[in-house]
């Protein structure tokens, strides 16, 4: 310790020390770094916060106490997993002191977590949150193609799992790779985890680089402290949004990590994602070899029995060139019997019409007979005119009568019409108008007998006796008195 300082004006100081405010910091700064050196602290991480500056600041705490801890900016990317509030970790670093605030702090350069534990109590939680979320459900997880053109890997550039998936592929069905290689353990292994499952997922395909059909993210076997970056949040929730089938096989076949329920399919090592990625080549072949033997086995099956058919159906028919000969034989007889037929029916009717004609008397003999006839008709028809002529007159001399009588009846005929004539002058409606009264019709020339079915606006003709007038209606019918304006 610094040699204290005396103050030699100061009365009555005795031999107590006197030291300034900066001695004692640095005093108390030296005995903590000197007397803990390097240490282990085991606490729950609280009061996290992430300063602009890039540092760090939280406190460990436990049942009994608390301490403040600091992570300079140099040492986030080595500090090997991520702080988070309630998480139990076991920090590596120094004591020290901040003199300005007289407080001691723990400067940390290395967090792991405390015990195995811990680690399952976290994940358990982040599993229980993302179920709830749906993000585990059967409903969203997406087939596999049958032959994918392009596969998509996302793990280590350095190790065997690479080696495996491609060794694997190129034995059952070489593909076209495209990896992008990632820290698949560490602190920045969960950030590049996550940003390459959202890169593939962003490619288009119409670029130069293909879009893949299917993602691979593996990784080899390790603690539950290596495979934690596949426990984490933002890995889960980018294979969560990733439209691309994908498979998960991280560690070994007991290893299981959140990113396998939220995989389409999980495969127990990269190995076997390799396989369910890719078709075995030859079993395609024997498979298609056994389907086309199966064909053609099929194809002739039908084609014999068919033929089968087709024999049975041509035993019913008959003999056809027989049939064939037959109407051949028969169509030369009737050839044959037409042509003699045809000669010897024109002689009959030759022969018939010569006969017909032998029976036939002369034109002259019949044009004579005619004449004679109708001579006789004419003659017998001109003495019936003269009959009925003599007749008629005879009638009409009987029928003829005197002036006196005539003029008798000429008079009273006279006197019947006019008796007619003034009983239907009483009964004209033209009497009726000379009167006084007036006749009404519609454009149509229906008579109008009733003043309801006239309407304000309405054109009525009406007959006077000596003409007529055209009149339009101004009030309605109800009014006391209709007004016309003619």
């Amino acid at each position: 310790m610094d040699e204290p300082l005396r103050d030699s004006g100061s009365a009555g100081a005795g031999n107590v020390p006197e030291y300034s405010v900066s001695e004692i910091s640095g005093a108390i700064r030296r005995t903590l770094e000197g007397a803990f050196g390097r240490i282990r602290v085991r606490g729950e991480i609280t009061e996290f916060k992430r300063y602009p500056s890039g540092h760090l600041y939280f406190s460990l705490k436990d049942e009994g106490g608390k301490i403040s801890s600091v992570v300079w900016r140099g040492s986030v990317s080595r500090l090997g997993l991520k702080p988070e509030n309630g998480v139990e970790v076991i920090a590596t670093g120094k004591i020290s002191s901040y003199g300005e605030r007289s407080s001691y702090q723990l400067i940390i350069d290395r967090l792991e977590y405390a015990g195995e534990g811990a680690l399952l109590a976290r994940i358990e939680r982040l599993r229980l949150k993302l179920a709830e979320e749906g993000l585990f459900d059967a409903a969203r997880k997406r087939p596999l193609p049958f032959l994918p053109d392009v596969i998509g890997v996302v793990t280590s550039a350095q190790g065997a799992v690479l080696h495996d998936i491609r060794t694997t592929i190129a034995r059952r069905f070489p593909r076209r790779l495209l990896v992008w290689p990632v820290a698949v353990q560490g602190e920045a292994a969960a950030a590049q985890v996550a940003a390459a499952i959202a890169g593939f997922d962003a490619i288009d395909g119409r670029g130069g680089i293909p879009r893949p059909d299917v993602l691979i993210v593996a990784r080899g076997g390790g603690s539950l402290e290596d495979l934690m970056a596949f426990n984490d949040e933002a890995v889960l929730r980018a294979a969560a949004a990733c439209t691309i089938p994908l498979i998960s096989a991280v560690g070994h076949e007991t290893d299981t990590t959140l990113i396998d329920f939220v995989s389409d399919r999980r495969a127990p090592t990269p190995t076997a994602a390799a396989e369910l990625a890719a078709p075995a080549r030859t079993e395609l072949v024997a498979d298609l070899a056994h389907r086309a033997a199966r064909l053609t086995s099929g194809l002739a099956r039908c084609t014999q029995m068919l033929r089968l058919r087709l024999d049975r159906a041509a035993g019913r028919l008959p003999d056809l060139p027989s049939l064939l000969g037959t109407a051949r034989m028969r169509l030369d007889d009737r050839g044959y019997r037409l042509d003699l037929a045809l000669p010897a029916l024109v002689d009959r009717r030759r022969a018939a019409l010569v006969a017909v004609e032998r029976r036939m008397p002369p034109p002259a003999e019949l044009i004579g007979g005619r004449r004679t006839r109708l001579m006789l008709a004419a003659s017998h028809l001109q003495s019936g005119l003269r009959h009925v002529l003599r007749d008629g007159r005879a009638r009409a001399d009987r029928a003829r009568l005197s002036p006196a009588p005539l003029a008798a009846l000429l008079r009273e005929r006279a006197t019947r019409l006019a008796g007619l004539s003034g009983h239907m002058d009483s009964l004209s409606p033209m009497a009726v108008l000379e009167r006084g009264y007036v006749l009404v019709r519609n454009p149509a020339g229906v008579p109008v007998t009733r003043a309801a079915d006239l309407r304000p606006g309405n054109r009525v003709v009406l007959t006077f006796a000596d003409g007529e007038a055209m009149a339009k209606i101004e009030k309605p019918a109800e009014a006391a008195q209709g007004l016309l304006d003619i």
